[in-house]
Order: structure tokens, then C-alpha cells, then sequence
């Protein structure tokens, strides 16, 4: 996770000059500052630090991975990686809920957006809890 923490606040490095520079470039050579894309520089910015950050906590609390190491071969990390759901339907509800959603978004049907919520809502749940089994079942 040190490497994906690093990547990512280089890019947040990156963003922060490239918005400081921007931002500088536009006042001087146009009539003021161009906000929109200022802003959306140091906002990419902050949005990589705070996964650089995530990367950077996570990485304290596992065990060092095959990727940590400078000197790993690619045969260090084989072996099974996880359980992925072979046939779950809830990915497909999810993305239908989250169309219908920016469906009713995009063309100012905000009750119809706001009712699509508690659909999304229960698909995201279905998805964590499908293989969740009680206390009693064990």
C-alpha cells in the first residue's frame, strides 16, 4: 500500500503546482483569474492527497505485500487474491438504481432523484450483506 500512497500524492503534488502555475498564467495573461479551472486544480489536488492519505494509513495496519518490496519478482505475488461473487446480480441493480438517479438529476426531477435513494440504498446493502450470515448460522 506504500506504493499506491506515493502515487497518489505525487499526484496531489502534481495537481498543486499545476494549479498554482494555472492560476497565476491566468492573471496575468487574461482579464483576471479563471475560477473553473482553479479551481478544479486544487480540488483534484485534495482529492488525491485524501487518497494518498487513506493509502497511507491502510499501509500501517496490513501486512507488507509482494508490491512493498523494491527487489519483488512478479511470482511473489501469485497465489489466490480473494473471493469475488461469480454470478451476483446486485452490480447490475446497483447501476440501474444510480442511471435512474441521474436520470431524475439531469432533468431537474428532483423527486423522482430523491425517491431513487432508498433503492440505491437497499441495492448497496444487498450487495455487502449477500454472503452475511447471522451469528446463529455458524
Amino acid at each position: 500500500m506504500k506504493i499506491e500512497a506515493r502515487i497518489f500524492e505525487a499526484i496531489a503534488v502534481f495537481f498543486l503546482i499545476v494549479g498554482v502555475v494555472y492560476t497565476i498564467a491566468t492573471y496575468y495573461f487574461r482579464t483576471g483569474v479563471e475560477w473553473a479551472g482553479a479551481t478544479a486544480m486544487f480540488f483534484s489536488a485534495g482529492l488525491a492527497l485524501i487518497a494518498g492519505t487513506y493509502f497511507r494509513f491502510v499501509a500501517r495496519r496490513v501486512e507488507i505485500r509482494p508490491e512493498d518490496f523494491d527487489d519483488a519478482e512478479i511470482e511473489d505475488g501469485a497465489g489466490e487474491l480473494g473471493f469475488f461473487s461469480p454470478h451476483s446480480y446486485w452490480p447490475v441493480m446497483i447501476a440501474g438504481a444510480a442511471a435512474l438517479f441521474a436520470i431524475g438529476f439531469a432533468t431537474a426531477n428532483w423527486w423522482f432523484a430523491l425517491g431513487v435513494i432508498p433503492i440505491i440504498i437497499a441495492t448497496v446493502a444487498g450487495l455487502v450483506f449477500e454472503y452475511h450470515v447471522g451469528p446463529e448460522k455458524h
